[in-house]
């Protein structure tokens, strides 16, 4: 579904992503994970036209994600972005900042996008919620509505950049079993992640990137169990004793 080809990015003269080759087929769940600074992030953004980028070329089912701005809205309409700030429209309710996107982008009537975020809502636990603002929402709750703001979209594959890196400890779980769900029902989502645990179990596969550069990839137990990158082996005991 996702294909990238030697995809390349810099800022100024910082290289952070250097000649990337990478598939995600439809249905799978792929987890991108290394140090803070190796490009992880840039990548997805790239993916989703947040960034540009200088070199090679990143397709979604064939239509090329570019500086153009209509294949730019074409391709966000197919594939959602979860962050890791929430980022939530303050002064709207749960409920509102769910519907917003069906309204204002695929100018669906506010009648079927509310039916349909109410349902979405109450299928990530948030039913006694919609009437809430963000302000009035824990961390855990705060990233749910935007999961489910994701969700209302429609999409084809949603990326999650850290989704739960700015939550306390004990809201992880709750945002981690939301997309454990995700998972079971096929739908397509790249993650960045520091949750090992969740990558071995979820993902079909783990891309670590290091540097720039994919240093290794492959089945998420093999890579995550029996690491061949001396990297990758260091990244994970730090990981470990870190956890």
């Amino acid at each position: 579904m996702i294909k990238i080809e030697q995809l390349s990015k810099s800022y100024g003269a910082h290289q952070v992503l250097s000649n990337i080759d990478a598939e995600i087929r439809h249905g799978e769940v792929v987890c991108l994970i290394g140090p803070s600074g190796s490009g992880k992030s840039t990548m997805l953004r790239c993916i989703n036209g947040l960034e540009q980028y200088q070199g090679g070329r990143i397709t979604i089912d064939d239509v090329r994600v570019d500086a153009d701005s209509a294949s730019i809205r074409q391709i966000r309409q197919r594939v959602a972005m979860v962050f890791q700030r929430f980022n939530l429209f303050p002064h709207r309710t749960a409920l509102e900042n769910v519907m917003e996107g069906p309204v204002h982008v695929k100018n669906e009537s506010v009648a079927q996008a509310r039916e349909r975020a109410r349902d979405i809502l109450a299928s990530v636990g948030l039913a006694e919620k919609m009437a809430h603002y963000p302000n009035q929402l824990s961390g855990g709750q705060q990233q749910r509505v935007a999961i489910a703001r994701a969700l209302a979209m429609q999409p084809d594959a949603i990326l999650f950049d850290e989704p739960t890196s700015a939550l306390d400890p004990e809201l992880v779980g709750e945002v981690l079993g939301v997309m454990r769900k995700l998972a079971e029902k096929g739908m397509t989502m790249v993650i960045v992640t520091h949750e090992m645990k969740f990558a071995r179990e979820v993902s079909d596969r783990v891309l670590f990137l290091d540097g720039g550069r994919i240093a290794e990839q492959g089945p998420s137990e093999q890579v995550l169990t029996q690491p061949r990158n001396e990297r990758m082996q260091d990244f994970l005991r730090r990981v470990t004793h870190a956890g």
